[in-house]
């Protein structure tokens, strides 16, 4: 009987892990797929070899198990003993150390629209593993496809800062269908909304894909966002800033008015709790708000005010010396 080399197969390592080999069998059997190749009976071999190695390495009881064999079969044919003595009969199914299995391949019907009645799996996976000669599991075996799950598909979707902030909807187009996604306060860019079985279509009765949308948030001209928080620039006039007085703050959910202390100076920030974005996942929490002061220096005087502002100068030059 042969040995089959499954990893050489999958043309993956032996250390490969569980989304590698998914990967290679996925890309493996799209090229040799029959409906892609049809009438290549090679093709159709390769598949099932594809098939076969996957079955045995995707899962954990039978790669453990070929690992083991493996590593007697090595050390066999590193000694000088030719295959056609190896003892396989040790690690059949149902003998001791090896194991009964049933195979999770499907209905008999999926296999013979493919390939006809008929055992699809080689000898020496139903010796060791069980199924038709040589160890078959009581029960028999069942055959089938694995089903393949569709393609995720992606699409960008750009969005104001304050549809952000309430949250929005989208109408798309698929198939000839109106889709409306909804996308949720708090969004960001990089944010993803999924919208469950609208990707690519499932094989052999495999589920479809997603769709994920993708969002990316415009830049604001008035607002700057870093994570939930928002940081807006306030201009206050100099008499308010050196008396004291009330500003209008904008945010998103309408103007505030903040109130000025005497003397603020160019440059301070004022924080306002809760008049940030909200939260992604619990809306009815904000983030805060930042308003930088810009005081506003007048650049055209009457004679009046330039005359009083020399007259401050004068006393305050007083004062300081006095």
């Amino acid at each position: 009987m042969e040995y089959k080399d499954y990893y050489q197969i999958l043309g993956v390592g032996k250390d490969a892990d569980e989304k590698e080999i998914k990967r290679a069998f996925r890309r493996l059997a799209r090229q040799y797929h029959p409906d892609v190749n049809p009438g290549d009976d090679g093709a159709e071999e390769r598949f099932k070899e594809i098939n076969e190695a996957y079955e045995v390495l995707s899962d954990p009881e039978k790669r453990s198990k070929y690992d083991r064999l493996g590593a007697d079969w090595r050390r066999w044919q590193q000694s000088g003993g030719r295959p056609s003595d190896f003892d396989w009969g040790q690690w059949a199914a149902g003998a001791p150390g090896g194991q009964r299995v049933h195979v999770r391949y499907g209905t008999p019907d999926d296999f013979e629209d493919l390939f006809g009645s008929g055992n699809p799996f080689s000898d020496f996976f139903s010796q060791i593993f069980g199924g038709m000669g040589g160890g078959a599991a009581p029960g028999g075996f069942q055959y089938r496809v694995r089903p393949q799950r569709g393609q995720d598909y992606e699409q960008e979707v750009e969005i104001s800062l304050r549809e952000a902030y309430q949250g929005t909807r989208r109408a798309l187009q698929k198939d000839g269908r109106k889709l409306e996604v909804k996308i949720p306060p708090g969004a960001r860019t990089g944010t993803r909304v999924r919208m469950s079985g609208e990707g690519g279509p499932g094989a052999a009765g495999g589920e479809a894909g997603d769709l994920y949308l993708r969002v990316r948030v415009a830049p604001d001209p008035q607002f700057e966002r870093p994570g939930d928080d928002l940081h807006v620039s306030v201009p206050v006039d100099l008499y308010t800033a050196v008396l004291g007085g009330k500003a209008q703050v904008p945010t998103l959910s309408g103007p505030v008015k903040l109130t000025i202390p005497a003397g603020t100076q160019n440059g301070r920030v004022f924080r306002l709790r809760g008049k940030g974005m909200p939260h992604l996942r619990q809306p009815d929490q904000h983030g805060d708000l930042y308003a930088k002061v810009e005081v506003q220096v007048p650049t055209r005087l009457t004679s009046r005010q330039r005359e009083l502002f020399e007259e401050l100068r004068q006393i305050s030059g007083k004062e300081d010396r006095r």
